[in-house]
């Protein structure tokens, strides 16, 4: 990938929108470069409203020194993904929304703003008493197989397992907003930056030296609000 003429990510931007979407009705550039926590390998993100859209697609480019990632929709299809983003509790799309530099506006985007704003700030579905219940099984399971493994390659993967589990029980518990790969260290440092550490250090340690302690209190201390680790009686299914 040439970046000899890599400009800078607004201009970039509002270039790309020239180029290949004229005649939208919104543009926003999004991701990590408005955060201010781009890397050598930070692509551009970039949603689109344009209403002679059928359908919402994303499509990848390379152009102006940048990787380029298009979230393209017409003036309804986003409210399909706001809506799916908040029964995943994976916030995505109203994230970019509302984060996002405008690079085009023909009236439409404070609207859009709005509403993502207030999105992310109800958070997510509440979890059901069912559902923790369901959660704690899992994690309890989880948690078990790890306690009795001796197989170092096979406690790594619970212990990947353990680790997605335990983020979501916690933040979806909390009725925060959870995310995928770097999305779940991002949200558990929204959540609580101190539990963010304490989480990463059990985890740094147990993958570095096999210390499995600091993950069973972790998930104990997660656990105990609700009932504490789950087997006997857990039932699902049965008529």
């Amino acid at each position: 990938m040439d970046y000899t003429k890599k400009l800078l990510p607004l201009e970039a931007g509002e270039k790309f929108i020239q180029k290949h979407y004229p005649n939208c009705q919104g543009a926003l550039l999004a991701g990590s470069v408005v955060r201010g926590e781009a890397t050598e390998m930070s692509d551009l993100d970039i949603v689109i409203f344009d209403e002679k859209i059928n359908s919402a697609y994303r499509e990848s480019h390379v152009e102006f020194g940048w990787p380029i990632e298009v979230f393209a929709h017409n003036l309804t299809s986003y409210k399909f993904y706001f809506e799916s983003d908040y029964l995943r509790a994976r916030p995505s799309l109203p994230r970019m929304v509302s984060e996002g530099i405008v690079l085009k506006d023909d009236g439409i985007i404070e609207s859009l703003k709005n509403e993502a704003d207030i999105l992310l700030e109800n958070g997510p579905e509440k979890w059901t008493l069912q559902t923790i219940t369901t959660k704690r099984y899992f994690l309890t399971d989880a948690l078990d197989d790890f306690l009795g493994c001796s197989d170092r390659a096979e406690e790594l993967f619970i212990a990947n397992t353990i680790a997605v589990l335990l983020s979501e029980f916690v933040l979806r518990s909390n009725c925060k907003w959870m995310g995928d790969s770097k999305w779940i260290i991002r949200s558990l440092k929204q959540f609580d930056e101190n539990y963010s550490k304490q989480f990463v250090e059990a985890f740094d340690r147990y993958y570095k030296y096999g210390e499995k302690n600091l993950i069973i209190n972790l998930v104990d201390k997660a656990l105990k609000p609700h009932g504490g680790r789950l087997f006997n009686g857990y039932s699902i299914g049965k008529e």
